[in-house]
């Protein structure tokens, strides 16, 4: 099977039925996008499929074929990113750090459809990714500040 990943393509042997993310950790050697739950409910494996955000734990690597993945490792070569990465270190957004490759990927996709976002707006596209160490304000500020406000 094939997939492109980052802008580069892999051919990878793989059930149809396994997980991107494990395509991605195990035999891309990506390990950027974190297992949490396994059930798409935290965030931890967020990528982008097609610049939309998707939970890789869940996601068939099948369903990827012909598609443009993004993942933490990618995702600062566009100036987007780049910029939403810059912010969480100038705001020093991570704690333990675990659900922060998501929390990015998340950002990126939100800044790309709503380039200056309310603090509602980033509370909705960011609902869906989990934080144990409670980093949201920090996130939120994050995320002001690579949109420019």
């Amino acid at each position: 099977m094939q997939i492109n990943v980052n802008g580069q393509d892999y051919s990878i042997d793989a059930p149809a039925d396994m997980p991107l993310l494990w395509a991605l950790r195990d035999l891309v050697g990506l390990t950027g996008t974190k297992y949490g739950c396994g059930m798409a409910l935290c965030g931890a494996c967020t990528v982008h499929v097609d610049g939309q955000p998707m939970r890789s734990c869940v996601m068939p690597v099948s369903a990827v074929t012909g598609k443009k993945i993004t993942t933490i490792e990618g995702v600062g070569a566009s100036p987007l990113g780049k910029k939403v990465q810059d912010a969480w270190v100038a705001e020093d957004v991570p704690q333990c750090g675990y659900c922060q490759s998501g929390q990015i990927m998340s950002a990126v996709a939100l800044l790309a459809e709503k380039p200056q976002p309310t603090d509602g707006d980033i509370d909705t596209a960011m609902s869906g990714n989990l934080c144990r160490c409670g980093t949201y304000n920090r996130i939120r500020k994050a995320i002001h500040r690579a949109a420019g406000g």
